[in-house]
C-alpha cells in the first residue's frame, strides 16, 4: 500500500541524501563567496594606501606641487 506512493513523501523534492548535498554544496558556495567579497575588499584597501603612500612620496621628493597633490588625494579618497 505504501510502497508505490509516487508523492513527494518522506525523501522530499531532492531525493533523500541527494537533498543534503545540494545544502551541504549551497551553503558551501555562499560561505566561499562572502568571504571572497571580504578579502576582495581588502585588497582594494590596500592598493588605495599604496597609491596614496607613492603620491605622498612624489609630493615630498617635489615631482608634484601641492594643488596637483591635493587634486590627486581628492581622487583617491573618492
Amino acid at each position: 500500500m505504501y510502497g508505490n506512493y509516487n508523492g513527494w513523501g518522506y525523501e522530499g523534492m531532492m531525493g533523500g541524501f541527494g537533498g543534503g548535498i545540494m545544502m551541504i554544496l549551497f551553503w558551501g558556495a555562499v560561505i566561499y563567496f562572502i568571504i571572497w567579497l571580504i578579502q576582495n575588499n581588502k585588497t582594494n584597501d590596500k592598493s588605495q594606501k599604496k597609491a596614496l603612500d607613492i603620491l605622498k612620496e612624489r609630493y615630498a621628493k617635489s615631482e608634484i606641487d601641492k594643488k596637483e597633490f591635493e587634486e590627486k588625494k581628492k581622487d583617491l579618497t573618492n
